[in-house]
């Protein structure tokens, strides 16, 4: 029973320095505090907030009002409604395509640089192969013969875009680490390349990689929005892309109330973008206590 106690209390008392160290720079901790705000209102407001998609002819356009404190789109539709209901699939394709690009990266990175060789050779010419291709037009062409129907696709070939650079970044910081004196100590207790890499060289990287991590999300959000403001990927759910999609395709910018439609989703993407990027400076102060105090 001690024992559980004694863990439990470990355990607050890491959470608790933790939060300290998120406090420490002002604008990271605004990041972060606004980063959950966005995800508790995409995951558990639309259970709060109900999204009524019958269209009311006498509102288009409507001003915002306690009604509606946004307004409403095209359709007489409340536009607060449809940004509660619209993160949802934006922040899911962002994580998955962050977690996904970032464990081929650190995963084939670390093993190149480690066992060198022709399998180094091998994944680095992947590597510069892939970097020297034009995402955004592959992904137009890609959208041509691909039905990108779910967020889980969208993902998933985001993802297998997204990983040289960090993979190149991982690698020269494998190179560099693995000539440490504690490496060479793991392989001459003969640990193995599976747990020497992942558990002695990768816990050294993980600022770089979490933060990696970080941006990498945020390129998502650009890309799938994009795909979708240009028609590239099927409409079949609701969102903030679908949302400018709308405003654009509408003729949203030909009425003089629509401002809050046309901005209400641009708005939301750029806050969550903000908020991660902002998120990333006290992120630093987790892995690298020793930086200075922060804005």
């Amino acid at each position: 029973m001690d024992k559980k106690i004694r863990k439990i209390h470990l355990i607050l008392g890491s959470l608790r320095d933790t939060f300290r160290l998120l406090k420490r720079n002002k604008v990271g901790f605004a990041g972060f505090i606004i980063l959950i705000f966005i995800i508790l209102m995409s995951f558990i407001g639309p259970y709060i907030v109900p999204f009524d998609t019958t269209s009311r002819l006498d509102k288009i356009y409507v001003k915002p009002s306690w009604e509606h404190p946004l307004g409403t789109d095209s359709q007489g539709r409340d536009i607060l409604a449809q940004i509660v209901h619209g993160g949802r699939d934006v922040l899911v394709v962002a994580f998955l395509t962050g977690f996904l690009s970032t464990l081929i990266a650190i995963s084939l990175g670390s093993l190149s640089a480690f066992i060198g060789g022709r399998f180094d050779s091998m994944i680095t010419s992947l590597a510069d192969i892939v970097l020297t291709i034009p995402h955004f037009p592959l992904l137009s062409v890609l959208a041509a013969f691909v039905k990108l129907k779910n967020p889980l696709m969208i993902a998933f070939i985001l993802a297998l875009l997204s990983w040289p650079g960090l993979l190149r970044a991982v690698r020269a910081q494998v190179l560099s680490l693995k000539e440490r004196d504690f490496i060479e100590a793991a392989r001459a207790l003969d640990l193995g390349t599976p747990y020497i890499v992942f558990s002695e060289i990768l816990p050294n990287m993980m600022n770089y990689i979490v933060i990696s991590f970080i941006l990498s999300m945020t390129s998502a959000v650009y890309a799938q929005v994009g795909l979708i403001l240009l028609g590239l990927v099927p409409l079949a759910t609701h969102n903030w892309g679908v949302m400018i999609n709308f405003a654009w395709t509408r003729g949203a910018i030909f009425y003089k109330h629509s401002i809050y439609y046309i901005l209400s989703p641009i708005f939301a993407i750029s806050l969550f973008q903000w908020s991660l990027v902002s998120f990333t400076r006290s992120l630093e102060e987790i892995f690298n206590p020793r930086l200075g105090q922060g804005a």
